[in-house]
């Protein structure tokens, strides 16, 4: 198999891609801020060119429904939001008030509250709840990881023809390669191989960030 075009990225190479990406605005700058304080659990929010493709997503499929499993701070909520049109609507759900309340802050400063529906509780009920006609244009999974196969079955059904589903992590540090995949990294491999599998989506990985799987509803 070649590989001759697969490009090791070094720190001066990803400084150079984030570059392409544009600034943050000042409502992000703070967001990155204020997740940073919260320590550990700040690796958990997507990059800004990751939050820049996102929006870029809503865009080009002209999506007016979002359905997003994992919250976090708000950072993916906030692009998604701010790249539909003012009748659109993120749904998003977490388990934490406490996240969320720092993403409520963010999504506020930035105009968009209007657009987001908040769901706290357990995704999977959240999902189940859903009406179960296919209206959704874009999905995007980036929680538990354990959780993807069921989230994803939930949600396939009740995207449109034709619309978008994007689960994150799905190299999970590189360690979903490994020839025996532990934990997490064992749940990304089999949800991997799920997809990969699926008869109701074309799709394909990514290296992008940890990892991002696009795939199409047929």
């Amino acid at each position: 198999m070649n590989d001759f075009k697969a490009v090791v990225m070094t720190p001066q190479i990803y400084r150079y891609v984030r570059e392409q990406a544009g600034q943050p605005s000042a409502v992000q700058e703070k967001l990155i801020a204020r997740t940073l304080e919260l320590g550990d659990s700040a690796e958990m929010q997507i990059p800004h060119e990751q939050a820049v493709l996102l929006s870029l997503l809503v865009k080009l499929t002209g999506a007016q429904t979002v359905v997003e499993v994992g919250t976090y701070t708000g950072y993916s909520t906030l692009a998604f939001a701010q790249a539909l049109p003012p009748h659109g609507k993120v749904i998003t759900c977490d388990m934490s008030v406490e996240w969320t309340a720092i993403a409520e802050e963010a999504w506020v400063a930035a105009g968009v509250r209007d657009r987001i529906d908040l769901r706290l509780g357990a995704a999977a009920q959240t999902l189940a709840e859903l009406p179960d006609e296919p209206v959704i244009d874009l999905v995007f999974i980036d929680a538990d990881k354990v959780g993807y196969v069921h989230y994803w079955d939930l949600l396939v059904p009740r995207v449109r023809q034709g619309g978008l589903l994007l689960a994150d992590n799905t190299l999970y540090y590189g360690e979903a390669a490994s020839e025996q995949p532990e934990g997490n990294a064992a749940a990304i491999d089999a949800f991997n191989k799920f997809v990969r599998n699926d008869p109701r989506v074309e799709s394909v990985l990514v290296p992008i960030a940890d990892g991002l799987t696009f795939a199409r509803k047929l």
